[in-house]
């Protein structure tokens, strides 16, 4: 896949020769590669999101604003080629909660590559950070717009209720049309003991730069760290000049704002140290977006140790509450096991534990705490190697009253 990808880039930079810039010294087409960017191992996979215009027909590859004679093409690229449009615009809002950042690209792109009266397929590519998800994609374009939507699977009967199927059509787009851009994702932070380190892909190669050397150049990158209550946010590293312009308790809020020769060839990274005397935590609560198809609502609870570390350790009471519906098949649910596994080992034997399951349905382990003995724990393991089947629906709410019940 990604060799293929990579050819369909290079053929898509062999065309750009194509495209006749004027014959002004001071307007030059985008540079081609460096040859440091040739020698690396993958130098045409994404280091940033990008958008290719996707050329079956080579003889539609022109400059829309100053249409030049261009020899004819004989046949189609196939595949097709992929030409990387110019940038116009960019800019990126982060929001990190404990390990996890929310990550928002709005960005502005032209399609310089095609004739004013063709039109073609975009590509959009987004390579994104440690254990990275998309949550969402939307295109404007004059008189169009175009957004993702939640997809039913095939033969799956555990599709959230109100999910609509997305649309197979594909909309063309003119030669010399900008398009609008906002991409969302979520990724993983990288975690040793209270520090937190943050990579988001953000090196933007020379040929998506556009020809001419007075087009004004924008970055702008706010970033906002949410710490539990009660800490503190220490030895701050950052690869862009991100200034610190708000703080209050559990919250700092930082900005680079800065208009630019060249597009950014590092990619966003931000490390910081969460400091705190005392054991701290929260519970963070997310409704979906008015018009969002998929209508759950989500949380996170986390807790953050401290730094004390005289403090009498006080015996656990756990309960494993996991989700085996149909989303988790695969290595998912795999992946979800091993972890358990390790979970598991890690407790101590005056310690009380148990283990939900759940689908549409619950399955417990145990009717009450258990003591995390050896033989408790093998009993546990070998019941979640034949429980854990993933199929069904999702019903959360049937496990957390299951919970309390086990509790209390």
């Amino acid at each position: 896949m990604a060799e293929d990808f990579q050819a369909a880039v290079e053929d898509g930079l062999r065309l750009s020769k194509r495209i006749y810039f004027g014959k002004d010294r001071a307007v030059a087409p985008p540079k081609p590669p460096t040859e440091m960017d040739r020698s690396s191992e993958h130098p045409f996979l994404p280091t940033s999101p990008m958008v290719y215009a996707v050329i079956s027909n080579p003889s539609i590859v022109d400059n829309p604003d100053m249409p030049s004679y261009q020899p004819y093409v004989h046949g189609k690229c196939d595949p097709p080629a992929l030409m990387p449009l110019q940038m116009n615009g960019i800019s990126m809002e982060v929001e990190c909660y404990m390990d996890t950042a929310f990550i928002t690209v709005n960005g502005s792109w032209r399609v310089h590559c095609v004739m004013g009266s063709r039109s073609c397929d975009c590509r959009i590519a987004v390579p994104m950070g440690e254990q990275g998800s998309i949550l969402g994609v939307e295109v404007e374009i004059p008189r169009k717009s175009y957004s993702t939507q939640l997809a039913t699977m095939d033969n799956e009967s555990d599709t959230v209720p109100g999910a609509k199927p997305r649309a197979s059509g594909k909309g063309k787009i003119d030669g010399g049309t900008n398009l609008s851009v906002k991409l969302k994702w979520s990724q993983k932070l990288m975690c040793h003991g209270s520090r937190f380190t943050l990579n988001i892909p953000f090196k933007f190669p020379e040929y998506v730069t556009p020809a001419g050397k007075k087009i004004p150049k924008h970055e702008k990158i706010q970033l906002t760290v949410n710490s539990c209550p009660g800490t503190e946010i220490l030895s701050k590293t950052t690869s862009h000049l991100l200034k610190e312009r708000y703080r209050q308790a559990g919250k700092s809020v930082f900005l680079y704002d800065s208009d630019v020769l060249s597009w950014s060839s590092s990619d966003v990274s931000f490390a910081y140290t969460i400091s705190s005397n005392d054991t701290s935590g929260a519970v963070l609560l997310s409704s979906p977006p008015l018009l969002n198809v998929d209508r759950r609502e989500m949380f996170t609870c986390y807790l953050f140790p401290g730094n004390k570390q005289s403090r009498k350790v006080f015996r656990r009471e756990v309960v494993f509450v996991v989700d085996i519906s149909g989303s988790m098949k695969g290595k998912l649910l795999e992946e979800t096991k091993n972890g358990l596994f390790a979970a598991l080992t890690k407790l101590d034997p005056e310690d009380l534990f148990n283990v939900i399951a759940f689908n549409g349905e619950t399955y417990l382990f145990a009717s009450s705490l258990e003591p995390a003995t050896a033989a408790t724990i093998e009993n546990a393991t070998q019941w979640i190697s034949l429980n854990f089947l993933a199929g069904g629906g999702t019903n959360i709410l049937l496990p957390l009253n299951q919970v309390f019940l086990i509790v209390l």
